[in-house]
Formats: C-alpha cells, sequence, structure tokens
C-alpha cells in the first residue's frame, strides 16, 4: 500500500514537472529545432530571393552539395575557417585564457579583479563596437601606425597586407575573457594540499603543472574548447565589419561566405547548405576534443 502511493506521488511529481517544463520544451522547438529542420529541408531546395527560382521551390537532391564541394571558393573558404579558429580560438583564446587565469591564481583580490574587470571589459563590449575599434586602432592612421611611426617605420596597411593576422588578433582580444573566467573558475577548485604534497615530493614546478593541475581541469578544458571554437566558428560580425572578407578572399571564413551566397548572390538554398557543413564541422570539432582529452560525457 505504500509502495503503491509512494509510485502514485512520484508520477504526480513528474506530471507537474512535465508542465512546468512545457514553455521551455515549447520555445525550443520554435527557436532551435523548428530552423534546425528547415535548413536541413531547404539545404536540398532551389530556394532564392529573387529570380524565377523564387516562386518556383522545387527539390533539387544533392546538387547544392555537389556544386559546393566542386567551388573552389567554398575550398579556401574551409581552409581559412580551420586556420581562424585554431589560431584564434585554440590557441589564442584557450591558450592565453588558461596562462591568464593561472598567473592570477596567487595575486591578491584586488590585483584580481582590477585585471579582471580589465580583459572582461572587451568581452562585453558588443562585436560590431570592437570591430570598429580594431579598424580605428590598424587604420592608415591609426593607433598602430601612430606607434609604428615614433620609431620612424613607415605605416603598413594591416587590414590590406595582413588581414587574417589582424581578424585573428581582434578576436583573441574579445574573447580571451571567457577562457579566463571558466578556467579560473576551475583552478580555485583545486586543493591546495595536492600540489603542495607534490612540490614536498620533490616535483618542479612544471610537473606539478602537467602532471596534476592540467589533469584535474582538463574537463573544463576540453568544455572551454568546444564552446570557443563553437562560438569562433560562427563568428561574422568581427570579419565582415572589419574585412568584408577580403582583400580578394583572404578572410572569407565559412560564416562570411555562407552570407555572401545566400544574400548577395541570392542563393537562399546553397547558404544553407553551406550552413549545414559548418554545423558537422563544429560537431567533428567537439568529438575529436572529447577523444583527445578523454571526457566522459
Amino acid at each position: 500500500m505504500e509502495q503503491t502511493m509512494q509510485k502514485d506521488k512520484q508520477m504526480s511529481n513528474n506530471k507537474k514537472a512535465l508542465f512546468f517544463l512545457m514553455p521551455s520544451w515549447v520555445l525550443l522547438l520554435i527557436f532551435f529545432v523548428g530552423p534546425v529542420i528547415l535548413t536541413f529541408i531547404f539545404s536540398f531546395t532551389n530556394l532564392a530571393l529573387t529570380g524565377v527560382e523564387a516562386s518556383q521551390l522545387r527539390f533539387i537532391g544533392f546538387e547544392n552539395f555537389t556544386r559546393m564541394f566542386n567551388d573552389p571558393d567554398f575550398q579556401v573558404s574551409v581552409v581559412r575557417t580551420l586556420v581562424f579558429v585554431i589560431f584564434s580560438a585554440v590557441i589564442g583564446q584557450c591558450f592565453l585564457g588558461f596562462l591568464v587565469a593561472f598567473m592570477m591564481r596567487e595575486k591578491n583580490r584586488a590585483f584580481r579583479r582590477v585585471i579582471g574587470l580589465i580583459i572582461i571589459a572587451a568581452w562585453v563590449t558588443p562585436e560590431v563596437v570592437v570591430s570598429f575599434c580594431w579598424v580605428a586602432f590598424l587604420g592608415d592612421s591609426g593607433t598602430a601606425n601612430w606607434l609604428l611611426g615614433l620609431f620612424n617605420v613607415e605605416p603598413i596597411a594591416w587590414l590590406f597586407t595582413f588581414p587574417m593576422i589582424s581578424v585573428v588578433i581582434a578576436n583573441i582580444w574579445r574573447g580571451t575573457a571567457f577562457s579566463m573566467m571558466v578556467f579560473q573558475s576551475a583552478l580555485d577548485d583545486i586543493p591546495k594540499e595536492v600540489e603542495e604534497a607534490a612540490v614536498m615530493d620533490g616535483a618542479s614546478r612544471w610537473q606539478v603543472i602537467l602532471r596534476i593541475t592540467i589533469p584535474m581541469v582538463k574537463g573544463t578544458i576540453a568544455t572551454n574548447l568546444m564552446l570557443v571554437t563553437l562560438q569562433t566558428l560562427g563568428v561574422f560580425t568581427l570579419i565582415y565589419t572589419m574585412t568584408g572578407g577580403g582583400p580578394g578572399n583572404q578572410t572569407a571564413t565559412l560564416p562570411v561566405f555562407m552570407y555572401k551566397q545566400a544574400f548577395v548572390s541570392y542563393q537562399l538554398g546553397y547558404g544553407t547548405a553551406i550552413s549545414l557543413v559548418l554545423l558537422l564541422i563544429g560537431a567533428i570539432a567537439s568529438m575529436i576534443y572529447i577523444k583527445l582529452l578523454k571526457v566522459k560525457v
């Protein structure tokens, strides 16, 4: 009898939980699942914004994907995207974020707050504002060339001579704060007694970092890598505002290439097909991180 009452109570609680979760499920279906399904469907159509195809939607199978993989501009965009992600997210934001968090670990609270606020200021600044700040900094008469002029160095057209390096540095500057906060929280949770015991046993500073500190935060490293990679894969405003994907296609990452195909050339079907490839790259990158760091999901 008592077990039956407990089961009834459990079922009642489950129903209440489902009822309160219903709005979240509805929003998730409308704003996430729905668009993903539509994107998948439209990638196999000739969907366009103008012309005859705009009024005659039809299923064209894998034509968009065949065209995509035979398009030299698409192949270049994939390479540019990987370069941008590796240098600005993996090497830049993740490594620099860990380094800053580690260096601030043993500093006093006042110092950590000041440095933290300075770094976080870049992260909370809207992306378009950050873009214009870097355009002004790297412009022909910007701060970077003014500093070079102090050493009698000729001005450099940074956004034309070194466009990819420019957008990589800008993205690192903006996104490092997120990685820093994630790693700072993880490092603060490591018991100091463990590291102190290793030092007493004769371990060097590097051995403590490589064999104790990093293994204890490897789950955080994997999570942060996935988050910054996925965020960097979708970076559009920063690049488009700074360089427009140029000069030529030197900074035309997949989001920029997708935008130009979908909203400049008006080929929405082709653009949505590109977005699926972008989604696939993000999923593959996430699985690689989990596999390499041997993190359980």
